[in-house]
């Protein structure tokens, strides 16, 4: 009875979001009220309650960009997202997670970061995957296979990426297809892009993508190779002519953080019709490692302060995923909020901590949740009292040695040969440094701003 009252209130809702969304402008406060109603988690309450707040301004920065999306997204898109991201993923599934951790004893994260394939078409210096083999590929069977397990938990959002995720394309459109109440977000260079590829997303919906830049043109091939950069602006191009949501992801270091913490930089995004970014901070870890390649303590939190300026004045949403520790209390991986499947099947706490306890072709993904790797991270979460020095392995590298030794963990790198230990010592200094430089940004915010980042508003 239960269950059958649960799927009525899921088949209403769904009526009355397309409903909703066949007018979105003049809706839009409907939506915001219904939304409220939804809302189950305190935090989930605050969130509509801020977004409320931030769109009564029709001048504001964030009422053009909800203006944007709203009218200028396809309507599938803008229907299927809605339902999935919001409804399913957060406003259903969260609860749900939240059911399964009280029964299980352990993380159930919101997201899942699956590698379709090793393979790439390009050899980017310093690439996160570098160390993977580039041979392996996830068999449809066992994807399918882990997103359905992934339904029965509450989890609707699902990360891919690679190697170059879009390699294993007419794969993730038969996914999305099977499972069509789940989100799919795809880090890609953005380089195999074409027509075929934005129809797909438009007839679809519910896939998204995220194309990896490291600047303008010059900062991009340098990287990247000679033409990545034009192949990436007429994929932008033709997704915006489409009306589909797309965002960016940079990852600043020592040599473009300055660019691409510029207003010249994400004022060519927003004019590219970009809706998202994600920014990481280099981690030396991968093809071609070079702790010189870190952005320094001052470029980190350089970019800390840039992120506060473009939030109140650009119309793009950002998140810089080392310095925003205090939006999501620490770190999310560990199956805490999030987890790694490389294309080998190894389930790693993140995607830049190459260590595993299992593999997921031999366990069901309820078991490897249960993995004790991901235990000794969720005993220690969050990894400091200051959140703006939450990673394990650049912030607190003593941490992930612990959490290796505990649980026995083993490398998932092809090129081994160093130890938990010699890695960890090597970074020893930059957290030192940073920990200065981050201690003396939170401390020295304002008092009642700090309060309210403290009590998670």
């Amino acid at each position: 009875m239960a269950l059958g009252s649960s799927r009525l209130k899921e088949r209403l809702l769904e009526i009355g979001v397309k409903w909703l969304l066949h007018d979105p402008e003049r809706n839009f406060p409907k939506m915001l009220k219904i939304a409220e109603k939804l809302a189950k988690e305190p935090h989930h309450k605050e969130m509509v309650l801020a977004v409320k707040r931030v769109l009564s301004d029709e001048n504001s920065p964030w009422y053009v960009y909800a203006r944007r999306l709203l009218t200028q997204t396809h309507p599938n898109i803008r229907e299927r997202m809605a339902l999935n991201f919001f409804v399913n993923a957060t406003f259903q599934g969260v609860p749900r997670q939240k059911e399964w951790e009280s029964r299980l004893g352990v993380g159930i994260p919101w997201a899942i970061l699956m590698d379709p394939t090793e393979r790439c078409n390009l050899r980017c210096q310093g690439c996160w995957a570098g160390d993977y083999q580039g041979t392996h590929d996830l068999e449809f069977e066992l994807m399918d296979r882990i997103l359905t397990e992934a339904e029965e938990l509450g989890i609707y959002f699902i990360v891919l990426s690679g190697g170059e995720p879009t390699i294993r394309w007419k794969d993730i459109v038969k996914l999305a297809e099977r499972h069509s109440q789940q989100v799919f977000h795809l880090f890609t260079n953005g380089t195999l892009i074409d027509q075929n590829f934005v129809d797909d997303m438009v007839r679809l919906g519910n896939i998204t993508v995220a194309l990896s830049l490291e600047g303008f043109e010059e900062r991009t091939d340098a990287r990247r190779g000679k033409g990545v950069f034009a192949k990436v602006m007429k994929a932008m191009d033709l997704m915006r002519q489409a009306g589909v949501i797309y965002g960016v992801s940079i990852t600043y270091n020592r040599l473009n953080t300055e660019e691409v913490g510029s207003d010249a930089f994400v004022d060519m995004l927003i004019d590219r019709g970009v809706a998202f970014g994600w920014y990481f901070t280099y981690i030396p870890i991968g093809k071609d490692v070079d702790l010189k390649m870190m952005a320094t303590p001052q470029q980190r939190a350089w970019m800390y302060e840039r992120m506060q300026y473009f939030r109140k004045t650009k119309p793009i949403f950002l998140v810089d995923f080392w310095n925003d520790g205090q939006h999501s209390n620490g770190c999310i991986a560990g199956g805490r909020r999030y987890f790694h499947i490389t294309a080998a099947g190894e389930v790693e706490p993140c995607a830049f901590v190459h260590y595993s306890c299992c593999n997921i072709k031999d366990m069901s993904l309820i078991e490897v949740l249960k993995n004790p790797l991901f235990r000794a991270y969720q005993k220690r979460q969050p990894f400091h009292c200051n959140p703006l020095r939450p990673c394990p392995l650049i912030d607190n590298p003593e941490k992930m040695v612990e959490m290796v030794l505990e649980s026995g963990a083993y490398s998932t790198n092809v090129h081994g040969g160093e130890g938990p230990e010699e890695f960890a010592a090597k970074l020893v200094p930059y957290a030192r440094d940073w920990g200065k430089v981050a201690d003396s940004l939170w401390n020295g915010r304002d008092l009642e701003e700090r309060k309210r980042l403290e009590a998670g508003a």
